[in-house]
């Protein structure tokens, strides 16, 4: 069986984008959340809803739209938080200087089993505990 791949919030993010500029980035992620190999995290979700829903986002989602695509999302295989979830990130954060949010996006995609976290936020190419960071924007 294939190891899924881990999404991070800004892969979501993009796909809903309006704005011309990312209009290759938004192509991107929409191909990424097609695929059938995907894995995500509740922390992802919760950090998409929050994002797309904020009253200052010039294309800001309604929450019916919002909870519509995490519901949607939900057949990927996604990370609860869990307490060794979080002392994961918390050991993370402290052996690889990463921000605890980072952390955690890593330690959620480490215990689905990925082996890759799709990020443009982490350093494209660095391996944190058996989780290869990749941007997929690159």
């Amino acid at each position: 069986m294939i190891a899924p791949r881990f999404l991070d919030t800004n892969v979501l993010l993009y796909s809903i984008s309006r704005d011309p500029a990312e209009v290759g980035k938004r192509e991107i992620a929409e191909s990424l959340l097609d695929a059938d190999d995907m894995a995500l995290s509740v922390q992802v979700l919760q950090e998409f809803y929050v994002q797309a829903t904020r009253a200052t986002r010039t294309d800001a989602l309604p929450h019916d739209i919002a909870a519509g695509l995490i519901r949607t999302w939900m057949r990927f295989k996604v990370q609860e938080i869990t307490l060794p979830v979080m002392v994961g990130a918390l050991e993370i954060k402290a052996a690889h200087r990463l921000s605890y949010w980072d952390a955690a996006i890593v330690a959620a995609a480490r215990a689905l089993g990925c082996r890759e976290l799709l990020s443009e936020d982490m350093a494209h190419g660095r391996e944190v505990e058996g989780v290869r960071i990749v941007n997929p924007f690159r």
